[in-house]
């Protein structure tokens, strides 16, 4: 181990002290020698402040001289025994310290810098050296390799502390590089801006000269690494594979590879085959030429030589032979079409790109396909979404217009069933008419309960309860022949619902499941409780984590095919013969089911059956707070009344049926025709106005925009709205109108006058 003193730096330190010193000296014998008594005082204390910077310089410096000499000898103990050179030098280059290997390597002189003593090693040491110098640092090895006689000399240089830096010198000779990638493999060392550094023995040997630029040694620039590449050599050109590999510091190393002895030129058809794109090669009169691997996979098929293309695709709209026939004109190019594949096993689609090319003097076409059946089905499902609302709005309008004919033709039947006892010969033609209008409004109420437009009545609700009360009438439904079989979860929380509609739910679908088994058989009606820990997703609805009634409804008829199961809840769907089905039954329970906030899934195998899944969410009251209970219906009884109403209806037969039906009452009425004539009237402040009847969906001014209007000057006023739509049409509107409720249409006269009686009470 060699610890050279740090020469320079440390006499630069000595002759500083001692310059301050003597300055502090001077100060100290003009003090002596000068006249008056500030002047030597001021000289003292200026030489005493001398003489204390002076020493605390020497202290300073000996301190660095200490660390700096425990650094050394901690480093020193390091790096002694490591195999390659290292040396430690200063900011000026001046050594410091040199390890085993160093010494015995290059023999360093005392005082030598680290330039001199690499001078004979390298060309240019100093470049090198300051270039390393700069990149270094602390936490920064850099590192350089420099080509030397018979092979190169990797240089690290990293940063110590007191702006010192530690070298580390590693020699490669040619025999490394042969270990490595082989005896005999010629390898050339490239630099930065690819100028030929180095290169081996190999290598000379190979090209016959000392090449200085990459154009000398390979004529056809830029380099195909992996790939055959022309070089020059002594004996000429020859082909070599090209292989680079970075060693650092933006210097790489490349490998002159012989060509194996079996390369072959390739098969120009071998990339068509393989490439992971389905491609098909068609002549013009459709006939497939030729296809990959991928195609023919995606058209499930062995081989496509010899057939036409309408053997694997159908559903373009128009002939397929004249689109490819434009295709081969030029006409329709970089178009897609979207097709249907003939496959047996699935429905799949594919989106076909046709392209021309000319080969032999004729043009052929190739298709690129690509499998579109995820895109068509999500193209399907917003098609079925938007026809479905389509519907739902339309059902919506029907109904709220059937409704008010039927409230007419009812309600005048009433008034005529008032006039007419039961030995009249009409009655009877009367009471057909009474209750095939009723039967009317029940199929109305299919269309609000399809469209979700329904007004419910939710109450809390035990199933347990619910279907123990239905049992009686779904036996009666079911027939002789079939047989009902419930199985309850005796730990069923309740549900909040309208239990009218449930019951209507339950009744379709025993219904469905009785005319699915003409022979007879069991319907299984089964309740449990299921809890959900994770998101269920299903027929593309999402079940959110939770507490779930489930209720399934099981038959073993005949079943339903797979191609009709997503079709099963549209509107006017059956699959039962002409004259036994409306199609709304499974679209009611549909709408009831997912109005009510729940969820319905079916399953189904030809031929064993199909299971019907309802899943509601459970509503469970928490501890100590008491659930108001349901509100009792009231059948409408003939109660006299007195008072005025206002009758607003722009409906000219229900407004005469409702104007009847509340004088016959008692009550004096007063007409309107819209909600501009009703406020016109009220314009009138001595009129005396004690309740207002009033459509909701009017020409012109809203009901509920009106009434708001005018109890603002008559706050005490009643209100009955009147509406063939569901109650939802009032949106937030209901709430803000105080002392209203709702009458939905078809109503009888019975259930006005006492809708008016009790809001007049």
């Amino acid at each position: 181990m060699s610890v050279h003193d740090a020469g320079p730096h440390r006499r630069n330190v000595l002759w500083r002290v001692a310059l301050i010193v003597t300055l502090g000296g001077v100060c100290f014998l003009g003090a002596a020698v000068a006249p008056g008594q500030a002047s030597q005082l001021g000289l003292a204390a200026a030489g005493a402040a001398l003489a204390a910077v002076g020493c605390f310089s020497w202290g300073l410096s000996q301190m660095s001289r200490w660390s700096r000499q425990r650094m050394f000898r901690l480093v020193s103990n390091f790096i002694e025994r490591d195999s390659a050179p290292c040396i430690i030098s200063d900011i000026d280059g001046a050594i410091i310290y040199t390890n085993a290997a160093s010494r015995s390597r290059y023999e360093p002189e005392k005082g030598q810098t680290i330039t001199a003593l690499l001078r004979p090693t390298l060309a240019n040491p100093g470049a090198v050296l300051y270039r390393l110098q700069s990149s270094a640092s602390d936490k920064v090895v850099a590192t350089e390799d420099v080509a030397i006689r018979g092979g190169y000399i990797r240089v690290s240089a990293r940063s110590m502390p007191d702006r010192c830096t530690l070298w580390r010198f590693e020699f490669f000779d040619d025999g490394a590089a042969n270990s490595v990638f082989g005896y005999g493999t010629p390898v050339l060392t490239l630099g930065r801006n690819g100028a030929i550094l180095s290169m081996n023995e190999s290598a000379r040997t190979l090209i016959g000269k000392r090449p200085n630029r990459l154009s000398e040694v390979f004529p056809e620039l830029p380099l195909r690494p992996g790939a055959a590449n022309a070089v020059t050599t002594k004996d000429g050109r020859s082909q070599f594979l090209i292989s680079e590999i970075g060693i650092g510091s933006g210097r790489e190393e490349l490998l002159l590879l012989p060509l194996p002895d079996t390369l072959v030129a390739r098969d120009p058809d071998t990339d068509f085959e393989t490439l992971p794109v389905p491609l098909l090669k068609i002549d013009p009169e459709g006939v497939i030429v030729r296809s990959n691997r991928e195609a023919r996979k995606l058209l499930d098929t062995q081989g496509t030589e010899k057939r036409v293309l309408s053997d694997f695709m159908e559903g373009l709209g128009r002939s397929i032979k004249d689109w490819l026939a434009d295709a081969a004109a030029g006409r329709s190019l970089n178009r897609s079409e979207f097709l249907r594949l003939t496959r047996p096993d699935r429905e799949v689609f594919v989106q076909v790109t046709l392209n021309r090319v000319i080969e032999k003097g004729s043009p052929v076409l190739v298709a690129v396909l690509n499998d579109a059946t995820e895109l068509k089905t999500l193209e399907a499902q917003f098609v079925q979404s938007q026809k479905m609302q389509a519907i739902g709005q339309l059902a919506g309008g029907i109904a709220h217009d059937f409704n008010n004919l039927l409230t007419a033709i009812s309600g005048h039947c009433d008034l005529l069933l008032l006039r007419h006892d039961q030995g009249d010969p009409d009655y009877s033609d009367l009471v057909q008419i009474n209750q095939n209008a009723n039967r009317a409004a029940a199929l109305v109420g299919q269309l609000l309960a399809f469209s979700r437009k329904q007004t419910l009545r939710p109450e809390v609700l035990d199933l347990r309860d619910a279907l123990s009360d239905l049992t009686h009438l779904l036996n009666r439904l079911v027939g002789e022949k079939v047989s009902l079989n419930l199985r309850h979860d005796p730990a069923l929380p309740p549900i909040r619902g309208d239990k009218r509609q449930l019951e209507q739910v339950m009744m379709n679908l025993v219904v469905n499941a009785r005319d699915a088994m003409p022979k007879g058989g069991v319907i299984e009606i089964e309740t449990e409780r299921v809890f959900l820990k994770e998101p269920l997703t299903r027929d593309r609805a999402v079940v959110a984590p939770g507490s779930y009634v489930s209720v399934k409804v099981t038959d073993a008829g005949m079943g339903i095919p797979a191609d009709k199961l997503q079709k099963v809840f549209e509107p006017f769907f059956t699959t039962k013969r002409p004259g036994e089905g409306t199609g709304l039954g499974l679209s009611t329970v549909y709408g009831i089911v997912k109005q009510t906030g729940g969820f319905i899934f079916v399953d189904s195998v030809p031929g064993a059956g199909s299971c019907f899944t309802l899943l509601f969410p459970s509503h469970e009251v928490p501890q100590g707070v008491v659930e108001p209970l349901p509100k009792k219906e009231i059948k409408p009884r003939a109660r006299q009344g007195d008072g005025v109403v206002l009758l607003v209806e722009d409906e000219a037969p229900v407004r005469a049926f409702a104007s009847r039906a509340l004088r016959l009452r008692g009550y004096t009425v007063i007409e309107a025709e819209s909600a501009e004539d009703a406020l016109r009237t009220l314009d009138d402040l001595g009129l005396c106005v004690d309740i207002f009847v009033t459509d909701v969906v009017m020409p012109g001014m809203d009901g509920p925009t009106w009434v708001k209007r005018a109890l603002e000057t008559r706050p005490d006023v009643k209100v009955v709205f009147v509406s063939g739509y569901a109650e939802e049409v009032f949106g937030e509107d209901k709430n803000r109108v105080p002392n209203s409720v709702f009458l939905p249409k078809p109503f009888s006269l019975n259930e006005l006058t006492e809708t008016v009686y009790q809001q007049l009470s």
